[in-house]
């Protein structure tokens, strides 16, 4: 019987030997993941950057967009308000774009071993590309000359800074090569937290996205503008169930950041701006009753950068105290009133700037379920005819209200369109609203030259610095 004995165990031994390395395998936390997490994590980590409202060292450039653009004010910590802030970008290259990277990597691996079918890999990848386009141009839009290049190069722990027109027009080709590469007879994601796979709400996300970047250049370099405009209006977004947002869940860490902000984090400072409200009160704007809660039957802004009582003011709407609530990217108004002024620019054969505009507004009534827009559009200081100024008065105007919650995007047309004309508050760090960030204090002591030379570029690292686009 011991004969035998050492022969079972010794056949136990051999048998076993070439599992010994998968028994030492931690099961409970991953070496690998799907490219699906990977690219749903940044679109996760891209909306809670443009939803989020509270700010410091947190990673974020663009939480104080609305406080810059004066939608909202912060009653008790003014330093956002005033200008007071420091930016830092380390959240966007670290948790949006170096996740499209290593979802794209994947995908890569995927087609190297031929594991995967090639359409649907190649839409995978088109797919990505519109969120890396998407990213970088929100970052030279703040910021102006960026790493860029050599930016995800994890041995590179100085990257160089690209010119920000350079780098743009280089997304506006990486843009027009992904929405080629698109294939709508074919799958893409099986559950991407945007679009679900629809690889035709993509394609239209892509062209929408087309015609915004095309319009930011329209001053700057009106024939790239033309020919960028006439490859995106053909298939732009055409009603609300096409906008680009992220739905969120009702439980942590799935939900929208401004609610992680405002109700879990039971903040009770912010609150409209008085300039902000005042106008939508002076219009009898039915919206306010969605964006704001009355103060008695009152809508009350607070003057921006003042410290007053929080109690005396209006503060966000209940719709914004649900964790449920989507974070939009780029939506149908938008793509609207962006046609409202290619029209009038007579850019890619669009016609009938008053239609897109009532178009625009209509949908933005629509999107928050609110009722009233044509009575609203009757007015004269809101119908196209006679509302006051020039065109882009009138849609700046209007654009400003309808892209509250988009604070980044409203701040960056203020800049573009340069409506509504604010003030800085009092006793501001600058006295004008800033038009640009400045780079994060982290690239002054571990980039050094490069700053120096990306700030020396762009004509100084400051806030009043116009960048390429916003020249005229």
């Amino acid at each position: 019987m011991k004969n035998y004995y050492i022969i079972f165990l010794t056949a136990l031994f051999f048998s076993c030997s070439g599992d010994l390395e998968d028994m030492n395998v931690d099961v409970k936390n991953a070496t690998s993941a799907p490219a699906e997490a990977f690219f749903n994590t940044a679109l996760k980590n891209m909306s809670d950057l443009e939803s989020g409202i509270t700010y410091g060292a947190d990673g974020n450039p663009f939480n104080t967009t609305r406080l810059l653009v004066q939608q909202i004010s912060s009653v008790t910590y003014n330093e956002g308000t005033t200008y007071y802030s420091n930016f830092d970008w380390s959240n966007v290259y670290m948790g949006v774009l170096i996740n499209l990277s290593k979802s794209a990597e994947v995908v890569n691996e995927e087609i190297a071993s031929e594991s995967g079918t090639a359409a649907v890999s190649q839409n995978k990848l088109a797919i990505i590309e519109l969120m890396n386009v998407y990213t970088y141009s929100k970052l030279v839009e703040s910021f102006g000359d960026i790493p860029y290049t050599q930016a995800l190069d994890v041995d590179n722990i100085s990257p160089a800074y690209d010119d920000a027109e350079t780098i743009y027009i280089d997304l506006l080709a990486r843009l027009s090569t992904a929405l080629g590469n698109l294939d709508e007879t074919a799958a893409g994601w099986s559950d991407d937290i945007m679009y679900d796979g629809n690889i035709s709400g993509w394609k239209m996300f892509g062209r929408s996205l087309q015609l915004q970047m095309g319009m930011r250049i329209a001053d700057s370099n009106p024939q790239l503008a033309s020919d960028t405009i006439d490859e995106a209006v053909s298939g732009v977004f055409t009603s609300n169930a096409d906008n680009a947002e992220i739905e969120h869940l009702g439980s942590q860490p799935n939900t929208n950041e401004l609610w992680t902000d405002l109700a879990v984090g039971n903040r009770r400072d912010f609150v409209g701006a008085k300039p902000f409200i005042d106008y939508m009160n002076d219009l009898d704007d039915p919206r306010l009753n969605v964006f704001f809660q009355p103060v008695g039957s009152e809508y009350i802004g607070a003057p921006s950068g003042l410290v007053v009582a929080y109690d005396d003011y209006s503060i966000f709407g209940t719709l914004f105290y649900e964790p449920t609530t989507p974070v939009l990217f780029l939506d149908y108004a938008t793509v609207e009133f962006l046609l409202a002024e290619a029209a009038e620019r007579e850019l890619g054969g669009v016609t009938d700037a008053e239609m897109h505009y009532n178009n625009a507004i209509k949908a933005s009534f629509e999107y928050y379920n609110v009722e009233g827009a044509d009575a609203y559009l009757l007015q004269p200081d809101v119908a196209y005819d006679t509302a006051l100024g020039d065109w882009k008065q009138k849609i700046g105007m209007q654009k400003w209200v309808a892209l509250f919650n988009q604070g980044l995007e409203a701040w960056t047309e203020y800049r573009r369109l340069d409506y509504p004309s604010l003030s800085a508050p009092p006793d501001s760090y600058v006295d004008t609203v800033p038009v640009r960030l400045i780079y994060p204090i982290s690239e002054q002591t571990l980039n050094r030259a490069n700053y120096e030379a990306a700030a020396a570029a762009i004509g100084g690292d400051l806030l009043t610095t116009k960048l390429f686009w916003d020249q005229y």
